[in-house]
């Protein structure tokens, strides 16, 4: 029996897994969490993202028109 938990049932995710979620490229969720546009947690050097502000943020996005 696996114990591996579903990416939507993650609570806190690493920048890494975060990108990955959003089909975003690593460095591009660092930049958006340096911006401010991404919620994120640290504790001591580690960093994890709360899958309500990864909700948050893609609610948020706003569709481009051409």
């Amino acid at each position: 029996m696996s114990t591996a938990v579903a990416p939507l049932d993650r609570l806190l995710y690493t920048p890494e897994e975060a990108a990955e979620v959003l089909s975003f490229g690593r460095s591009t969720v660092y930049e958006l969490m340096a911006a401010g546009e991404l919620k994120f947690i640290k504790r001591g050097r580690s960093r994890r993202i709360k899958r309500v502000h990864l909700e948050e943020f893609v609610n948020a996005l706003e569709p481009q028109s051409h």
